[in-house]
């Protein structure tokens, strides 16, 4: 039976991996809720951002430096794959976008493999989040808690830049009917192209900010993007505000469930899943309907 100061500790892991998991579900499901494509490529992604962080912040030295190039190199990856590849399968079943998507992660991972080799890397922690805090009767890492500011301000950017800002508003229009937006005069095609690359980016981000505290790895991404689909399941699909309760929800799930025994943290996390699909189908705060 864990102690008080175990399960708070662990309540505290929970928020800062719900926290990430809010961010990498909320790339995916705004790929998925405004341009209806299931991109299964999104842990690749992930693991991107996180060798992008890697061999910048080693190079550098500079974690902000790091973040800020590996941003700019995920939305670069973001175009490419999205001129040279997605915007042909928008009209696609969802079938054949899981199979390009999912391919295109394959080549991704191999790619990485390739480059690096397939032995872990660590990527180097930022100065100014080493060391550890007391709070109250527990001690824990300064990065993990700053991490949660991190992307909690990266959260509410996002959501303003969706739901604030004319892109949102006419990517969602187009949706609905991007035939009538284009006469209106509005290139759907090139709002559909920063939707897109701001999921990739998010991806990368989340990957970026994980990376100081696992190893770097190939497949690190591969559990992110089976997670992430939970989330936006238990959340709603193409719901931005469900990615992130179900992000948060889904982080204290697994964790609160390791102090007791890790072997069933992912068990737990899928009884969760399947319960609420039995409840509410279309998850927290999703419509019915939505697909």
């Amino acid at each position: 039976m864990p102690s008080p100061a175990d399960l708070l500790s662990q309540a505290f892991n929970g928020l800062g991996l719900g926290a990430l998991l809010a961010l990498v579900s909320s790339g995916l499901t705004i790929i998925l809720g405004t341009l209806g494509v299931l991109n299964f490529a999104h842990g690749a992604l992930f693991m991107l951002g996180a060798y992008a962080m890697y061999v910048v912040a080693t190079a550098s030295g500079s974690f902000l430096l790091a973040l800020v190039v590996g941003a700019v190199f995920m939305l670069l990856v973001g175009v490419a794959l999205e001129r040279g590849l997605v915007r042909l399968f928008y009209s696609r079943p969802h079938e054949d976008q899981i199979l390009v998507t999912f391919g295109a992660g394959i080549v991704f991972t191999e790619a990485a493999r390739a480059i690096f080799g397939a032995n872990a890397l660590n990527a180097p922690a930022p100065a100014w989040g080493q060391g550890i805090v007391r709070l109250g009767f527990l001690f824990y890492p300064i990065y993990r808690l700053e991490l949660i500011g991190i992307i909690a301000l990266l959260l509410l950017g996002l959501y303003l830049l969706l739901y604030r800002t004319s892109i949102g508003l006419v990517v969602r229009a187009g949706i609905e009917d991007a035939r009538m937006v284009g006469i209106l005069g509005i290139n759907v095609r090139r709002a559909f192209l920063a939707v897109f690359a701001t999921g990739v980016v998010t991806a990368g981000v989340s990957g970026m900010l994980y990376a100081p505290l696992v190893s770097v790895e190939p497949d690190m991404g591969s559990n992110f993007l089976v997670q992430a689909f939970v989330v936006i399941v238990i959340g709603g699909l193409g719901s931005f505000p469900g990615a992130v309760v179900g992000g948060l929800v889904a982080g204290e799930i697994i964790a609160l469930t390791s102090a007791f025994n890790a072997a069933y943290s992912d068990v737990m996390l899928y009884a969760v899943m399947a319960l609420l699909l039995v409840v509410r189908p279309q998850g927290l705060f999703g419509s019915e309907g939505r697909v």
